[in-house]
């Protein structure tokens, strides 16, 4: 359906194109010794033709543990930049190279140069959705589920006074500086500058405090879920973390945390009736949320939170990429060893702290 907001105006492929597509691609991936990945907010077509699907850096995760040669990512630029920095040897395609993020385009790697410039000594954290040379530039990386426990292990390891530059999304810096400035049982309290670079994603920018409370108003009875690890649900978080929106039936879960979730109200459907679900994030979470729990209504905060850019990628593009071999994502070398290690501190903190991993 056009009006659907899962697949945000985007024309869906007739019965017949779509199988044939289908058929076409998955012998193409075959073919290729090639694995497709693809992100939760991708058009339901693309999510249901992938190997794997799920979050930016988890399917990156994926991709360097995959033996396939060729790797098909099905989401934005950055992230077919963050397999090719995990997976080096590998060949990184992505079906459409226009397909870009607002928030990875609004802190270049010049602007943080300059302003760690202004800034010496400081120590940088960049949220995952940036590009390859951001990260090269960056002492840690984070996700929206892992920040606060990575910013708290920097604060144990180089003190209370630590000076912090954290981007480029000004909500997430934003949640990420009040709770810090609870200090949990044992941490030091927090006496250094946290600094947030003035970034956003132009979809989670569209997620008001006045929507979630009049959506909520509509379903009174609804729980409201927010994915921590989706960069658009992170304003909503700001929200909460605020107090601006109620907190009472608010669940931030994880990507694995709001499925099994969807499973668990389909159980509790099934016995005493539908159910409806508000959730606060891309759109485009809303097809996997409903292949799980059909008799739930899960609805969107923000009927139009959908990224235009996610919605590019098409099964047409998938196939080309794949008969055609384009196009090529490639981290230069220098610059991936750079990107590498902030996302590997990442991951051995989350190791450490057992802090989840999910990608934004």
């Amino acid at each position: 359906m056009a009006d659907d907001p899962v697949r945000a105006g985007v024309p869906a492929p007739s019965p017949e194109d779509l199988q044939a597509l289908r058929e076409e691609i998955r012998a193409l991936a075959a073919e290729k010794h090639a694995v497709i990945l693809a992100h939760n907010y991708q058009l339901p077509e693309v999510q249901d033709v992938a190997d794997v699907v799920g979050d930016s850096l988890g399917l990156s995760i994926e991709a360097a543990k995959t033996d396939a040669q060729t790797i098909v990512f099905c989401g934005v630029h950055f992230m077919a930049e963050s397999a090719s920095v995990l997976s080096p040897e590998k060949t990184v395609l992505i079906p459409d190279v226009d397909a870009g993020c607002s928030l990875a385009d609004s802190i270049t790697a010049e602007q943080l140069r300059g302003w760690q410039d202004k800034h010496p000594g400081a120590i940088t954290v960049m949220y995952v959705n940036t590009t390859a040379d951001v990260k090269a530039l960056t002492d840690y990386c984070v996700t929206s589920s892992n920040a606060v426990p990575v910013v708290r292990r920097i604060i144990r390891e180089h003190g209370p006074d630590t000076e912090i530059l954290f981007g480029p999304d000004m909500f997430l810096g934003s949640y990420v500086a009040k709770e810090i400035a609870k200090p949990a049982a044992g941490e030091p309290t927090y006496t250094g500058t946290f600094r947030v670079w003035d970034g956003e994603c132009h979809v989670h920018a569209g997620i008001r405090p006045a929507d979630i409370d009049r959506v909520r108003a509509e379903h009174p009875d609804a729980e409201f879920l927010i994915h921590p690890e989706c960069g658009c649900s992170t304003q909503a978080m700001e929200y909460v973390a605020a107090g601006d929106v109620d907190a009472s039936g608010v669940h931030m879960l994880s990507t694995g945390g709001m499925l099994d979730y969807a499973h668990e109200q389909e159980t509790r459907a099934k016995a005493s009736g539908r159910r409806t679900t508000i959730v606060a994030t891309e759109t485009g979470m809303l097809h996997p949320l409903r292949q799980a729990a059909p008799d739930v209504d899960f609805v969107p905060a923000n009927a139009s939170a959908a990224c235009g850019y996610m919605k590019m990628i098409t099964l047409p593009k998938v196939r080309d990429c794949l008969k055609y071999g384009r196009t090529v994502v490639k981290v230069p070398d220098d610059v991936a060893q750079r990107a590498q290690l902030p996302i590997e501190r990442m991951i051995q903190v989350g190791r450490d702290e057992n802090a989840p991993l999910g990608g934004e």
